[in-house]
């Protein structure tokens, strides 16, 4: 057998070789380095002959045990501390001589093989998601769930003869599809082995944007990391984590998001910690909130009850951050009926990305571009715009505009006969000449006149009995630089 290893990259590998009859019914083991402080290793194994029915069977070995055996049935493989592709096992990656096991169940006499292994080492704590393409390409708004409980922490559903059981992560990823959802986020208390069931499932679910996440709860709060799979500390107050600051700059580095759960909601027996009391929180490092968590819908007031999380969000917008606001149903039962309003998808997270991957959802809810649908329909869409000379924005967005410069915004309604348009801000707000929304498709447009000083603006939908059908993200005017995105 010849053996060659060759540099990609600085240290990215690609093994080649070549297997005759001398190794028919063998096992060879081809090695390779894997240097210190590699946190996933992915392989991309292709070879020859097939159509002369040659068949190579793979495998991996790392410098202590055999860490998985696919066989013939995959041609490229992930192992991370967090999760692998089914037939690997998760878990550090110790730096040294690793395997590559090949199998020869069969090649026929005269025939030769030849293969190629490209080896991709990662060594930082970023993560671009359990897809390697986008679930769907080209600008769209796309319809999530970035709140919801399995086995792996405390959800539960019934089983099939009716007992209460730990609730395994495929009824999650069923419910979210019958729902008709583009993407979700599991995100179990301060767990991450959800994510190994995940990366399992994604293959199946190809129509659903699997996103890795975990509740981080703390008897301080409780708040959402969406992206990063790899080992976070929780114990806030503890020496493992002094601060909430160390625990953002880890997220960071990771390429992830924080957003903050529930944080109108009391603590108590029925949620220790859920209110967010976190002192010297650094609420621009902060991307996201949950305005609006299902369990506030089955209360009196819906997503404006007592324990609604919108007003936590408005202080914060009045104290001249830009933090996005965004739903999730903290489902911990899969098996609920979403026609009783408290399953998987109620509320809906819509958000208007690039693409439907991991890397594009995250970067539309950094930058605001969402609105929530508290009703949990599959159709209805609020779209905000506002231009002010040659310059344009929409949810999310900061627009400059000088004092006495007028700003136009435009809304766009689909699906919403019968409801009516409300505007919310920290500024002067004009009255809509017509907020009324007669159809399923409609658009309405007022001017404003800037002061020229800072102010958020933005758009909700109410119900004809003025409930909350939608919930918009402000466009901010004049927005100051060091609290600009």
């Amino acid at each position: 057998m010849l053996l060659l290893a060759t540099a990609a990259t600085a240290q990215d590998l690609t093994l080649t070789g070549a297997i005759t009859r001398a190794d028919h019914q063998t096992y060879r083991e081809v090695p390779f380095r894997v240097p210190a402080g590699t946190r996933r290793l992915t392989v991309e194994f292709a070879y020859t002959g097939k159509d002369q029915k040659s068949v190579i069977d793979l495998g991996i070995r790392d410098p202590q045990r055999l860490r998985g055996w696919s066989g013939g049935n995959k041609q490229s493989f992930t192992i991370s501390e967090a999760e692998a592709t089914p037939s690997y096992l998760p878990g550090p990656l110790p730096a040294g001589t690793w395997k590559l096991v090949l199998g020869v169940p069969n090649l026929r006499a005269g025939a030769e093989a030849r293969y190629t292994a490209k080896v991709f080492f990662e060594h930082g704590p970023s993560f671009a998601g359990f897809s390697a393409a986008p679930v769907k390409t080209g600008p769209g708004w796309y319809r999530g769930d970035l709140h919801m409980h399995t086995a792996h922490s405390d959800g539960s559903c019934l089983s099939n003869r009716g007992a209460r059981v730990p609730c395994p992560v495929f009824k999650t990823l069923e419910a979210a599809h019958a729902r008709g959802l583009d993407f979700i986020a599991v995100t179990d208390h301060n767990a991450t082995s959800q994510n190994d069931a995940l990366r399992e499932l994604a293959p199946y679910f190809d129509d659903l944007l699997l996103i890795p996440g975990r509740e981080i709860t703390t008897f301080q709060g409780h708040a959402n990391v969406l992206g990063p799979t790899g080992p976070l500390d929780f114990q806030l107050g503890s020496p493992r984590l002094p601060t909430l600051a160390a625990l953002q700059m880890q997220v960071e580095s990771a390429g992830g998001l924080i957003s903050i759960n529930h944080p109108g909601q009391p603590s108590g027996e029925a949620c220790m910690g859920c209110g967010w009391t976190v002192k010297d929180t650094d609420f621009s490092r902060i991307q996201a909130i949950e305005a609006v968590n299902g369990g506030a819908l089955r209360l009196p007031g819906g997503a404006e009850s007592m324990i609604s999380g919108i007003p936590f969000w408005e202080a914060r917008l009045n104290a001249g951050f830009r933090i996005a606001a965004v739903g999730g149903s903290d489902n911990h039962d899969a098996g609920l009926d979403p026609a009783g309003g408290s399953g998987i998808g109620f509320p809906t997270t819509v958000v208007h990305a690039t693409e439907l991957s991991q890397p594009a959802v995250l970067a539309a809810i950094r930058a605001g571009h969402v609105f929530v649908d508290i009703t949990g329909s599959r159709d209805r869409r609020l779209e905000v715009t506002a231009a002010s000379g040659p310059r344009t924005a929409e949810m999310g967005d900061a627009l400059a505009a000088p004092a006495g410069a007028p700003v136009r915004m435009t809304i766009h309604v689909t699906h919403a006969a019968g409801a009516s348009l409300s505007l919310v801000g920290d500024g002067p707000k004009p009255k809509l000449g017509d907020a009324s929304l007669g159809g399923d498709d409609e658009t309405r447009s007022f001017e404003v006149a800037s002061d020229g000083r800072r102010h958020w603006l933005r758009v909700d939908v109410r119900g004809p009995d003025g409930k909350l059908w939608l919930l918009g993200n402000p466009i901010y005017l004049n927005a100051p630089g060091e609290l600009a995105r």
